[in-house]
């Protein structure tokens, strides 16, 4: 299943900064309007909803991973803060 962001074509401006700033170039307009063109490039990063101004575009899913995290999965233990 691959994970990428909502956009709702009623609020897109149609003003491409979205596709401007996709690190995959995973967006694209199509018809005026901003579509997740190339999902398998979305690396879900969200600089796509974070760049947009009418909020046509959601990212609801929350993937983080931190190094302490990782670290707990692995040993069971969160490591020390520094």
């Amino acid at each position: 299943m691959l994970v990428v962001p909502e956009i709702d074509p009623d609020l897109c401006e149609g003003c491409g900064r979205c596709v401007v700033e996709c690190p995959g170039k995973a967006v694209g307009l199509v018809s005026g309007r901003a579509v997740v063109v190339r999902p398998e490039d979305c690396s879900y990063c969200a600089e796509c909803e974070t760049i947009c101004r009418s909020g046509a575009i959601r990212c609801p899913f929350e993937i983080v991973i931190s190094d302490m995290q990782v670290s707990a999965s692995i040993t069971g233990r969160t490591p020390e803060r520094q």
